[in-house]
C-alpha cells in the first residue's frame, strides 16, 4: 500500500515533538566531586575520599568516592587532594553592586548586610536568588532603626529608609512589622540609646515572626548584657563588648582603649552571659582596629595585587579605591598607640575566651568601602587566627553559625542533601592554616562552577551604592531649598515665570513597578514646577500632567518597563534660573525601582 503524501511530513514533525518533549523532560544538570578531604560545616573529623552530587542547585547525595552511583554524563570536578567546605560568609557587609564578582571568586557565597539597603534591598536579594545578578546571596535587615536620624531625619524619608526613629514602643513594633513584610531577613538596630520599652517590644514582634535581632549595643540604654537578656541573635562589630568588660568604660571613647582597660572578671561574667543566651558576636576586628593585625602590610599587599586586574578595575569605583588605600595609612603615634596595642590584644584574647567557653563568632569584616570585598572576610578569619582561634572554629564562623543565626540552617552553612549547592574547594588544609582558604581551586555557587576572572563589563542594574540607594536623594538640601525660594503654596494654576525657579523633588509613587508593566503613571511631589518643566526618566524626556506647582503625573509606557534596574527622574526648568546659587534648575534625583518579574 502505497503510503499517502503527507506521511513523511506527519513523521517528521511527531519526531521533532518528541525531541522537544525530551529535552523539556531532561533532568537537571549534574555536577559531581569526586574525591577530595571533606570539611562538611558541622565541626566533626574532616572525611577523606568524599564524593558529593549536585542535581541542580541542590547537593542531591554526599558520600564515599566509589560507593555512590552518578549519571555517566555527569559533569566531574577531580578533588582528589583538596579540601572541600561550605561557602563562606560574609556577617557584616554594606552591599555594592561591585562586590558581586569579587565576593565569589573569594569564595564568599552569602553575606549580611547592616540594613543599609532601603526600598532597594528585597530587589537586588531575589534577583541574584533568581540568578538574574551575579553575587553572593545577600541576607538583608533592608533598613536599620536607630536613636538619631542624622541626615535622614527631614520627615521626607520612606518607611524603609535606614536610622527612622521610633516615636514609641508601638511605633517600634509597627517599624519591625513594616519590615518583615518588605521581606527583612532580620531586624537591626543601629545603637543603643532608645527607651528600654522600644527594643523589648521590637525584639518581641521580631521574635513572633521568627527574625533575630542584630543591634549594635552601645548604650546608653542598650548595652551587651541588655541586648542578651532581652533577646538580641547578634551584636555587630561586638558592639557594647567593650563598655561592659572595660574597669571605668566612662574614661573611654574608643573600643580599643576600653579593651586596654578590661577588667578580665567582668569579662568572664560577659561571656557567660552571652553564651548562655546564645548571643553571637561579629567583633569585625580588622575593621576596629586598623594597622594592629599582625598582618596588616601582608593585607595591603595582597589588597593591591587584587587590584591590578585591568578588568576589575575597568568597573571598580575609584573613590572606593581612594578610600581603602587612605585606611592602609591610618595609625595611631606614641602613647595612643601603645595603649590601643594593649587593647587590641586585649580583645583578641576575649574573643578567643569567648569561643573556648562556647561562644559562636560570625566572621565579618565589616566590608565597605574601607575594604577590598571578598578579600577582607580572608583577612577577617586571619585575624581570628592571631587570636589563638581554632581553624575549626573559624572556618565554622563563616559557615554554620552564621546561617543558624539567621535561621537559614535548612539550606545553607553546611554540605548535606538537601542544601543549596554553595561550595568552596581549596588547594590545602585550612585546618592547618586558615590562610589556605585563599588558595581556591573552585567555587560552585548556587550548583554552577564560578567562572573566577573579572570582566570589564560586569554590572548590575540596581547599581546599589555601598553607602545610599534612597527613593530620593538629597532631602534636607530640598528642605533648605523649599524654605529660601518657595513661596508660591500648593495649589492653584503653576505660573509660567521669566525666570525659573529651582525645582525640588520630595516623594515619589510609586517606588516600584514590575518590568513588562503596562503604561504606569508615576506622582511627584516637590515644588517650583512650572509650565514649561520637563520631566526625564533615564536621561530621555517623557510626558507628564502639571498639576500644580507641587505635584507632576508622570506618564510612563510600557517602552520605559521593560528593563528591571533603578532609574534616575528629574525635573528641569527653562533657563534662565531666578536662584542660580541654588542650581541649574535641574532637581534632585528620584528613582524607580523596575524589578524582574520572577
Amino acid at each position: 500500500m502505497r503510503k499517502p503524501w503527507y506521511f513523511d511530513a506527519l513523521l517528521a514533525l511527531f519526531f521533532l515533538i518528541q525531541v522537544h518533549l525530551s529535552s523539556a523532560q531532561q533532568p537537571a544538570t549534574v555536577l559531581v566531586i569526586e574525591g577530595g578531604t571533606l570539611i562538611d560545616g558541622h565541626g566533626g573529623m574532616p572525611v577523606r575520599d568524599a564524593l558529593i552530587v549536585v542535581q541542580g542547585n541542590r547537593i542531591a547525595t554526599v558520600g564515599h568516592k566509589g560507593q555512590v552511583a552518578y549519571p555517566p554524563n555527569a559533569q566531574i570536578i577531580r578533588g582528589d587532594g583538596k579540601y572541600i567546605l561550605p561557602g563562606l560568609w560574609d556577617c557584616q557587609v554594606s552591599t555594592g553592586w561591585y562586590y558581586g564578582e569579587l565576593m565569589l571568586n573569594h569564595g564568599v557565597t552569602s553575606t549580611c548586610d547592616v540594613g543599609i539597603g532601603y526600598e532597594l534591598a528585597v530587589p537586588h536579594r531575589e534577583a541574584i536568588f533568581h540568578g538574574k545578578i551575579r553575587g553572593a546571596r545577600p541576607f538583608t535587615g533592608i533598613a536599620f532603626i536607630a536613636s538619631n536620624p542624622g541626615r535622614r531625619g527631614t520627615g521626607l524619608e520612606t518607611p524603609l529608609t535606614p536610622s527612622l526613629v521610633p516615636k514609641s514602643a508601638e511605633d517600634a513594633r509597627e517599624m519591625v512589622k513594616i519590615r518583615i513584610a518588605a521581606g527583612a531577613d532580620y531586624i537591626i538596630f543601629q545603637d543603643g540609646g532608645l527607651p528600654a520599652e522600644y527594643y523589648r517590644a521590637a525584639i518581641d514582634e521580631a521574635r513572633k515572626s521568627g527574625k533575630p535581632v542584630f543591634t549594635r549595643a552601645s548604650g546608653p540604654v542598650l548595652g551587651a548584657k541588655e541586648a542578651a537578656s532581652w533577646g538580641a541573635a547578634a551584636l555587630p562589630h561586638a558592639r557594647g563588648v567593650g563598655p561592659a568588660v572595660a574597669k571605668d568604660p566612662s574614661k573611654w571613647n574608643n573600643d580599643l582603649d576600653r579593651y586596654a582597660d578590661m577588667d578580665d572578671s567582668k569579662a568572664a561574667e560577659l561571656i557567660r552571659l552571652l553564651v548562655q543566651n546564645r548571643v553571637a558576636l561579629t567583633p569585625a576586628l580588622n575593621h576596629n582596629a586598623p594597622a594592629y593585625p599582625k598582618d596588616w602590610s601582608r593585607f595591603e599587599a595582597e589588597d593591591r595585587r587584587l587590584f591590578s586586574d585591568p578588568d576589575l578595575l575597568a568597573y571598580f569605583p575609584k573613590l572606593h579605591l581612594e578610600i581603602l588605600w587612605a585606611n592602609y595609612k591610618t595609625q595611631d603615634r606614641g602613647e595612643v598607640r601603645e595603649r590601643r596595642r594593649k587593647g587590641f590584644q586585649n580583645a583578641l584574647r576575649f574573643h578567643k575566651m569567648f569561643v573556648e567557653a562556647g561562644g559562636r563568632l560570625l566572621a565579618g569584616g565589616d566590608t565597605n568601602e574601607s575594604h577590598a570585598p571578598g578579600l577582607n572576610l580572608h583577612h577577617e578569619m586571619q585575624v581570628f587566627a592571631e587570636a589563638g582561634i581554632p581553624p575549626m572554629n573559624i572556618i565554622l564562623s563563616a559557615t554554620k553559625w552564621p546561617a543558624e543565626t539567621l535561621g537559614v540552617q535548612d539550606r545553607l552553612g553546611t554540605l548535606e542533601a538537601g542544601k543549596l549547592a554553595d561550595i568552596l574547594i581549596v588547594n590545602k588544609d585550612p585546618l592547618q592554616d586558615v590562610r589556605n582558604l585563599q588558595d581556591i581551586e573552585a567555587v560552585i555557587f548556587d550548583g554552577k562552577i564560578v567562572d573566577r576572572t573579572y570582566h570589564a563589563g560586569f554590572g548590575d542594574p540596581f547599581l546599589m551604592d555601598a553607602g545610599d540607594s534612597p527613593a530620593v536623594e538629597a532631602l534636607p538640601w530640598v528642605l533648605s531649598l523649599k524654605q529660601a525660594t518657595f513661596r508660591a503654596g500648593g495649589g492653584g494654576a503653576a505660573p509660567d515665570p521669566v525666570e525659573a525657579p529651582q525645582p525640588g523633588i520630595e516623594t515619589i509613587s510609586p517606588l516600584m513597578v514590575t518590568a513588562g508593566s503596562p503604561t504606569t503613571t508615576l506622582t511627584l511631589k516637590g515644588f517650583n514646577f512650572v509650565r514649561r518643566s520637563r520631566v526625564y526618566f533615564d536621561g530621555g524626556s517623557v510626558p507628564y500632567r502639571l498639576v500644580t506647582p507641587t505635584e507632576l503625573q508622570v506618564t510612563l509606557d510600557e517602552n520605559h518597563l521593560r528593563r528591571a534596574g533603578r532609574f534616575d527622574i528629574v525635573v528641569m526648568n527653562p533657563e534662565p534660573i531666578a536662584t542660580p546659587e541654588w542650581g541649574n534648575g535641574t532637581s534632585n534625583k528620584a528613582h524607580l525601582i523596575v524589578n524582574y518579574k520572577h
